[in-house]
């Protein structure tokens, strides 16, 4: 019995210790680096989407066009 109330009362003190602990250093960097992880990628593809719309897609139409309106001599 005396070993039971022991190992009560170090769970209790582990516990006890955790709820006062108030750190939480290591979910705000996680949030911060999620954060930034999401803004980065908004950006990434953001950028993409401009290039292929104004650059890319209208070269590759007007060259598919050229190939098919091919006139021979």
């Amino acid at each position: 019995m005396t070993n039971i109330i022991n190992k009560s009362k170090a769970m209790y003190g582990k516990l006890s210790r955790k709820l006062r602990d108030k750190s939480g250093e290591n979910y705000v960097d996680t949030g911060v680096k999620i954060l930034i992880a999401v803004v980065i990628g908004a950006l990434l593809l953001a950028g993409l989407y401009a290039l292929f719309n104004t650059t890319i897609m209208p070269t590759l139409t007007e060259r598919i066009t050229e190939m098919f309106n091919y006139k021979g001599n």
